[in-house]
């Protein structure tokens, strides 16, 4: 999890910078589909997206991805059950993600699905969902109204968009968003999977703060890394820049407190925070031991080391007082 901590886009500045935020795409997405492959949580389309590792992946890397992807879910779902599904979500990075066709299978599709991340990654997904039936049907089928764009870079359905823009510059990515239906009055969640973490401060609070003024009524679901200021933090600060990959937004994750300090001061509402471990002490504990059982846990202390050192954090805004993105983890059994 600290070697493949991404989904995609950084914003750092160099073309070097992105150049090397862009490879951790790759890493996320091989290790979410390794952890696939032994079992941990079903994903019947990640296949289409990304190759088989060529090796094991730790299981402790293999349980962070799978305390990730549940945490971030579980979220989503409740934000989705509480607009009952009219509202939009866009995704800040998307990577190789593939929460649209799982959402569709499950009939729990929003109003509209945006992905937003760097060209080159928006261009080989494009190129996988045309060329893989099992990726272009679902998006067919959902699709209504004579409007269907899809070019290199771009590919708009009525309920799915992908697009590509620079987060860094929050007028072009309204413009573009706008360009293809994003509605502000809808309730709308924004996910970003460790992204934050490669803008500069500044960067990321323009992000943030964009998004609250924005639409009328709002959630942010933010997964990145937490007390970075310790020693293990500093050795995972020291991996990612041997890889010449800059964490430019690490201040801002030296805690818990600074994670929720970020998001009320650029404008939200509610803020709340949680480690990695807790939220793995939250979900579901019959799926939780079926996963423990998967393969043999040796490192439990660096478990727990990797777990604290990575958090959800989510916020919400409602000018509307719509009473509908109060969410809230709760201890499952």
């Amino acid at each position: 999890m600290a070697a493949a901590a991404r989904d995609s886009p950084s914003f750092a500045g160099s073309e070097e910078a992105d150049e090397a935020v862009r490879g951790t795409c790759e890493d996320a997405s091989i290790c979410k589909r390794f952890a696939v492959s032994i079992g941990y949580w079903k994903d019947p389309y990640i296949q289409y997206f990304v190759r088989q590792a060529k090796e094991r992946k730790a299981p402790e890397i293999n349980r962070g991805y799978y305390a990730r992807v549940h945490g971030v879910s579980q979220l989503l779902k409740a934000f989705l059950k509480k607009t009952e599904c009219n509202c939009q979500i866009i995704n800040l990075g998307a990577g190789m993600d593939t929460m649209f066709w799982r959402l569709k299978d499950e009939n729990l599709l929003p109003k509209k699905y945006f992905e937003v991340d760097f060209s080159m990654i928006v261009a080989r997904k494009i190129y996988n969902i045309k060329s893989k039936p099992p990726l272009s049907k679902p998006i067919m089928e959902s699709h209504s109204g004579e409007s269907f764009l899809i070019d290199a870079h771009s590919l708009d359905s009525s309920r799915y968009s992908i697009l590509a823009a620079d987060l860094r510059d929050s007028s072009e990515l309204e413009e573009k968003l706008k360009k293809f239906n994003m509605d502000t009055q809808l309730p709308t969640l924004l996910i970003a999977e460790c992204v934050l973490v490669y803008m500069t401060p500044q960067q990321s609070a323009s992000l943030l703060k964009w998004a609250a003024n924005t639409f009328q009524a709002a959630m942010v679901i933010n997964y990145e890394q937490v007390n970075m200021a310790d020693r293990f933090g500093q050795i995972m600060i020291e991996n990612m820049q041997r890889r010449q990959c800059s964490l430019a937004g690490v201040e801002a994750c030296k805690s818990l407190e600074s994670q929720r300090e970020r998001l009320l001061l650029n404008g939200w509402e509610t803020a709340n925070a949680i480690d990695m471990m807790k939220v793995y002490s939250y979900l579901p504990q019959a799926d939780v031991k079926r996963i423990e059982g998967l393969e043999f846990l040796d490192e439990k202390e660096l478990l727990e080391q990797l777990m604290q050192h990575y958090c959800i954090c989510w916020a919400t805004k409602d000018s509307c007082n719509l009473g509908n993105v109060s969410l809230s983890f709760r201890r499952s059994v």
